[in-house]
């Protein structure tokens, strides 16, 4: 029973009841056996054009949120330095308003947005730019909410109902699907993405990332769609 609900205890899911859990691998499981698993292979087929067409910059110059990654050995590990020279080369080319850095404790004593910070100033960030760090979180869902705190609280204005700003999503091609969809449900509807990596590589460890990555977007929207037409309140309310 426990491996049921594990993929459900960690975005949107974290802090819901068991029951409430229970709904949702019902719906979804009636959705894949439905469908002969044909739902399942449409959401592999928006994470891979996500994943493989996503482009190197944003449109214009615009705030850049930088997701961070488990740190190894208090340092960005390869992904999370790939995102951070994405970011580094969005500086230069003058297409950041604002940078802000993602990623709380996820095991060591320094935050990732900390050790990414450091990690650009090593490689020549320029002084005259602060980054803003976002420390209180370690998964997409709060990165993207406590973004969003700061966007409004920047912008002059904290009332739940103002509009985020426009925003590029930096991060590894993999991870860009689960990051833009909860982008929409949070109220980014103007976020584009920006992928770390020149093009999508197919070796062993990004394809079981990019099916794992179709599960469990299916597993998030599908859930929240649901908890919307029903009107399930404790299940929507991470993404408010």
């Amino acid at each position: 029973m426990a491996s049921l609900f594990a993929p459900l205890k960690r975005g949107p899911w974290r802090h819901a009841r068991r029951r409430d859990l229970l709904h949702v691998a019902v719906v979804v499981g009636a959705a894949m056996v439905l469908s002969l698993g044909l739902v399942w292979l449409a959401y592999l087929v928006y994470v891979w054009r996500v994943a493989a067409r996503s482009p190197l910059a944003p449109p214009d110059r615009r705030d850049v949120l930088v997701f961070g990654r488990k740190l190894v050995g208090g340092r960005p590990e390869r992904d999370y330095q790939q995102r951070l020279a994405r970011a580094l080369g969005l500086v230069h080319e003058e297409r950041v308003a604002r940078l802000f850095l993602l990623g709380g404790c996820s095991g060591g004593r320094v935050s990732e947005a900390e050790a990414g910070l450091a990690w650009l100033r090593e490689h020549g960030l320029p002084l005259g730019l602060a980054p803003k760090l976002e420390q209180a979180s370690t998964d997409s869902l709060d990165n993207l909410r406590h973004a969003r705190s700061l966007l409004r609280h920047d912008a002059g204005d904290d009332n739940p109902g103002t509009a985020v700003p426009p925003v590029a999503l930096v991060t590894s091609r993999y991870h860009l699907p689960r990051c833009l969809l909860l982008a929409h449900w949070l109220g980014f509807e103007a976020s584009v993405p920006v992928a770390a990596e020149e093009r999508l590589r197919l070796d062993r460890r990004i394809v079981l990332r990019l099916l794992a990555e179709a599960a469990y977007v299916m597993w998030i929207d599908l859930g929240l769609r649901w908890a919307r037409r029903i009107g399930a309140a404790r299940l929507l309310m991470r993404v408010r």
